[in-house]
């Protein structure tokens, strides 16, 4: 089984990627991501190369990068920047109305650990180690968060999600529930944390990720926006440090306004779009009532068919015979 992706001896650019070299690289991703949180214990010297910011991003983001783009290459993420508007409006509707599952579920469980072990909930009360790391220079992890955000949508939703939506697009639900607990499973540090309330934070984690799956459905692909509306996210607990309680307010208020734009689509809106169809090789569908339509005929003839034939030439005009 051959891994390589280039002209020579894989597919061609335009081709999806071997399934053996997607799970190669995801299994890489998912190797490399979760090796900060048992290698450095288990391999001391290797600690300073984690606990260095410039080492470990390279580590926990760039090997997975890179091996995306060596194994499945960029046709996942085609679509990166594509339909700006659309994609602003479907990433802030799903982002508030997942948000907003999110919460329902987070508040269930502590419900339900507050009626079985009280004082599960009250680890809750402790700072989660992203922000614990961040006490030191709070503003640069409320904008450095921005880029995160990108980053970990590109290679969660863009190739691993993203992968699927061009291979599969017709089973992408399945697709997007699978890689959203793995996206949420790949922040252990909370089961660390907060032990059997870790499931509050894993809960809005695997919501977070489906909302931006679902945005880049709908989208078709634009990954800008999600990366965007993760960053903020980010940013947002973050600014909690130093710009509290405001940070936490503007975090509600930004699921509110995407919980409001997710109303006013659905009572607006007559039809979803139809999602992916630009990535899957073959005839467009045809139009939303052509096949009732006897006089529409679809798919359409090769241009041509009906054209009339030229008509014959006249004969010249001979003496005594008026032209025309």
């Amino acid at each position: 089984m051959g891994f390589s992706n280039g002209p020579a001896n894989g597919p061609p650019s335009d081709a999806v990627a071997p399934l053996g070299n997607y799970v190669v690289a995801v299994g890489i991703t998912v190797v490399v991501i979760l090796s900060q949180y048992f290698l450095p214990q288990l391999v001391p010297f290797v600690r300073p190369v984690y606990a260095s910011l410039a080492t470990g991003l390279l580590i926990v983001y760039g090997i997975p990068v890179l091996s995306f783009l060596l194994l499945v290459g960029l046709r996942p993420l085609r679509r990166f920047f594509s339909n700006p508007g659309l994609a602003v409006v479907e990433g802030l509707r799903w982002y508030g109305a997942m948000s907003i599952l999110g919460l329902v579920a987070a508040f269930t469980i502590v419900a339900v650990l507050a009626a079985v072990d009280p004082s599960a909930v009250a680890q809750l009360s402790k700072l989660s180690p992203p922000l614990v790391a961040a006490e030191s220079d709070p503003w640069f992890w409320v904008g450095f968060s921005f880029v995160i955000g990108i980053v970990e949508e590109t290679i969660f939703r863009g190739w691993i999600f993203g992968y699927w939506l061009v291979r599969t697009p017709s089973q992408w639900f399945a697709h997007a529930v699978w890689t959203s607990v793995l996206f949420a499973s790949m922040h252990l540090y909370y089961g660390g944390t907060y032990g059997f309330a870790s499931g509050v934070a894993f809960a809005e984690l695997f919501f977070a990720g489906l909302g931006f799956a679902f945005a880049v459905r709908y989208t078709r692909g634009n990954l800008l926006v999600v990366g965007l509306l993760h960053g903020a996210h980010d940013a947002l607990s973050f600014s909690t440090l130093v710009w509290k309680p405001y940070g936490e307010e503007v975090y509600y208020l930004l699921i509110l306004v995407g919980a409001i734009v997710f109303v006013v689509v659905a009572l607006l809106r007559t039809q979803e779009p139809r999602p992916m169809t630009p990535w899957v090789a073959g005839p467009a569908p045809p139009p939303p009532g052509s096949q009732s339509n006897p006089a529409i005929i679809w798919p359409p003839p090769p241009p041509g068919t009906y054209d009339r034939p030229p008509l014959p030439t006249p004969p010249p005009a001979g003496p005594g015979r008026p032209p025309g």
